[in-house]
């Protein structure tokens, strides 16, 4: 099986990367933005183990005080080859700053930046190797070809990726991806509540639920018909919610991953759904419970709510 990961890796650098704080005797920089991301990312399951591809060019942009003098300055930081041909402590990083003076911060983020910077990177290779992977459907214990009781590899799927363990099976079933995109009449930190507040998500579906909305909490809705975990939650100039689902194929029990994109569109939402590891049987149902009972529903209580106001 193969997984796309260009997605969700994009989400996930600007997550590591930008916001990060660099403190020296020459004064205080930021990264303030990731400018330019080009490139892809994959997991493919082979035989048991977990095989990953990444290839990445990025720009970040970074911004700095100098302590004495208070004067700004302005700058870049390129990353031309993030791959898994190189080691990150190779990985070259090159440090620009704009014509003027300020040199002293120049240093600064070519030393201890390009130390930060390194570091989140390898928080993004790890987080590819662990949340991404959640759900990847790949054999227990003695991964194939492996002898019983044989040290596993490095590449080998742990329960213990997940903060509450969860059963991975052993069996192969086609699965496919789903992907969804509707827009709404609410602004972005509303359409998120919805998704992610117990009362809210009650009301458009119209059932009990248990929503705990932090990494590793638990969601169940539909009188447990739906029910996952949540691998993560990024709230800052966007929105993004990754969880799993658990779903049966074949007879058997795996996860399927989600990942739910809130797009800012002036008074509206861009709502990107991204549904992978969906058993080929489960699609049109699948298809169906996010159309029906997700977007059509919470339509109907965006309507509710503004001819209430």
């Amino acid at each position: 099986t193969e997984r796309d990961a260009t997605s969700w890796s994009k989400s996930k650098l600007r997550e590591v990367l930008v916001g990060l704080v660099v403190e020296g005797e020459a004064g205080r920089c930021e990264i303030s933005d990731l400018k330019h991301v080009e490139g892809e990312a994959s997991c493919n399951s082979r035989k048991g183990k977990l095989i990953f591809f990444y290839e990445w060019n990025l720009r970040l942009s970074w911004r700095g005080t100098v302590k004495e003098s208070g004067e700004k300055h302005k700058g870049s930081v390129e990353i031309p080859n993030l791959s898994e041909e190189n080691e990150v402590d190779d990985t070259e990083i090159n440090v620009s700053k704009k014509k003027g003076e300020g040199d002293a911060l120049k240093d600064l983020m070519r030393t201890e930046g390009t130390t930060k910077v390194r570091e989140a990177l390898r928080d993004y290779l790890k987080a590819l190797k662990t949340e991404f992977t959640l759900g990847m459907i790949l054999p227990t214990k003695a991964a194939a070809g492996q002898e019983p009781g044989a040290e596993p590899s490095e590449n080998t799927v742990h329960n213990s990726v997940s903060p509450q363990p969860l059963e991975v099976v052993g069996v192969k079933i086609p699965t496919v991806k789903i992907l969804m995109c509707e827009i709404f009449s609410s602004p972005v930190d509303e359409l998120y509540r919805i998704f992610t507040t117990k009362e809210l998500v009650q009301k458009f579906s119209k059932c009990p639920a248990v929503i705990e909305a932090e990494k590793g909490g638990k969601l169940q809705m539909f009188d447990g018909c739906v029910s996952g975990e949540y691998a993560e939650l990024v709230k800052s100039s966007y929105f993004t919610l990754y969880y799993t689902l658990k779903m049966r194929g074949g007879g058997e029990e795996h996860y399927a991953t989600v990942a739910l994109n809130f797009k800012a569109m002036a008074a509206q939402t861009e709502l990107q759904l991204e549904c992978q590891g969906v058993p080929v049987p489960d699609e049109d149902s699948t298809r169906h419970c996010w159309k029906q009972q997700h977007f059509e529903e919470i339509h109907t209580l965006l309507q509710r709510s503004k001819e209430v106001e």
